[in-house]
């Protein structure tokens, strides 16, 4: 349980007899209920505006009890209920209006269950697309996958079909194209993301393999949250490059 009064649902303004504290602090107080939780994802979720911390002059965060069990009821939400971060978004707003909210049974998934004494199940596969939708959806001609496979940016599942993301690749494949970058020039930006995902795969494989299923679902939400700030960072790395040499 949190050490820490309890407060409402949303971030909302601390009253004067509100006591406010640091991130490291916060970290304490929720590491009791929830294990992994770290620093970066509290900033994470921070930068996702789900939950607005004050800053002091000096820039420092500063949590008030209320910040304290907001950001518990966002982890509850994710690890007991595996909402995506907009989803919990929209709880969280709707609570704020007052409203009342419904949400999945913990630590189950009726629509997954294999029969009636399942009381637990694994969050759901990604959808798959075939050749077809995925050449449609992305609006790219059968010569031009056919060409970006071949230099491994995008590559079919082991199970058959293409991840939903593929597409999202395969529109910036062809945008960079229009600047005179081809395949080839790509091949070390691929390499690059496979470098990345294999350094996030050492930090949340011991969460894949635990016997709790809530667990290995909070490993995927844990490599979506360090994806998201490999990418920021690649990108803060480029702009860096590109200002030191335009100097």
């Amino acid at each position: 349980m949190l050490r820490t009064p309890t407060g409402g649902a949303g971030s909302g303004t601390a009253t004067a007899g509100d006591r406010l504290v640091s991130i490291g602090t916060v970290l304490n107080q929720l590491r009791d209920e929830f294990p992994e939780v770290t620093i970066s994802k509290i900033r994470f979720l921070e930068a996702e505006g789900l939950v607005e911390p004050r800053r002091t002059a000096s820039g420092y965060r500063k949590f008030s009890p209320q910040d304290v069990e907001r950001l518990a009821r966002i982890l509850r939400m994710q690890r007991d209920h595996y909402l995506p971060l907009k989803v919990i978004r929209e709880h969280l707003d709707a609570l704020a209006r007052g409203e009342r909210i419904e949400l999945p049974a913990p630590g189950r998934r009726r629509d997954l269950l294999e029969g009636p004494w399942e009381q637990e199940a694994e969050p759901p596969a990604a959808a798959r697309l075939g050749r077809a939708e995925l050449l449609a959806a992305a609006e790219v001609t059968e010569a031009e996958l056919a060409e970006w496979e071949s230099y491994g940016l995008i590559a079919e599942t082991e199970g058959g079909g293409y991840e939903a993301e593929a597409v999202t690749v395969a529109r910036l494949v062809a945008d960079l194209g229009r600047f005179g970058l081809e395949p080839r020039h790509l091949r070390s930006v691929k390499a690059a993301a496979d470098r990345e995902a294999g350094l996030i795969e050492q930090v949340v494989a011991p969460l894949r393999r635990h016997r709790n299923p809530q667990t290995r679902a909070h490993a995927e939400a844990t490599a979506q949250e360090l994806a998201a700030q490999s990418v920021r960072l690649h990108a803060a790395l480029v702009q860096i490059a590109l200002g030191a040499r335009s100097k």
